[in-house]
C-alpha cells in the first residue's frame, strides 16, 4: 500500500465565488490552508450595506484579496477596515485603475503574473509548482 502524501489545498473565488470560498473555510478550517480572494464584494454596488463580512470574525485561515482601486462592491479603505476582523495573516493587492473585473487595458497580460508571484509569496515555498 502506497503512503498518502499530503499536499496544502488552497481555494479561490472571484466575486462571489470568493465570499462563497470564505464562508466555507470558516465551516471547517482545516480543509483550506489558504485562500485567494479576487474582487471580493463587501456589498452591493453603491450601497454601504449589506455587508458580507461577519464571518471574518470567525474566519482563521490566511487569505490574500486582490482587489481593484475602483471596485464598485467596495473601495480599498473599506476592505483594509473588514480585514481587521479576520483572525489570520491577510494581504491586499491592489490592482490600480481597476474595476470590478481587475482588467486594464494595460495589464491584461502582466496580472495574472503579478497574482501568481503575490500568491507564492504570501504563502511560501509549499505553493510552488511540483
Amino acid at each position: 500500500m502506497k503512503a498518502r502524501v499530503s499536499r496544502a489545498v488552497y481555494l479561490g473565488g472571484h466575486a462571489y465565488g470568493g465570499h462563497q470560498a470564505s464562508l466555507l473555510a470558516v465551516s471547517d478550517p482545516t480543509l483550506i490552508a489558504g485562500l485567494l480572494l479576487l474582487s471580493y464584494p463587501l456589498h452591493p454596488p453603491k450601497q454601504s450595506t449589506p455587508l458580507r463580512t461577519d464571518h471574518f470574525l470567525s474566519l482563521r485561515t490566511p487569505a490574500i484579496f486582490v482587489h481593484a482601486s475602483e471596485d464598485p462592491f467596495g473601495t480599498p479603505d473599506e476592505l483594509r477596515s473588514a480585514l481587521d476582523a479576520i483572525q489570520a495573516t491577510t494581504r491586499i493587492v491592489l490592482v490600480e485603475n481597476a474595476r470590478h473585473e481587475l482588467l486594464t487595458d494595460n495589464n491584461t497580460d502582466t496580472l495574472p503574473g503579478v497574482v501568481v508571484s503575490e500568491f507564492r509569496g504570501f504563502f511560501g515555498p509549499r505553493t510552488k509548482a511540483a
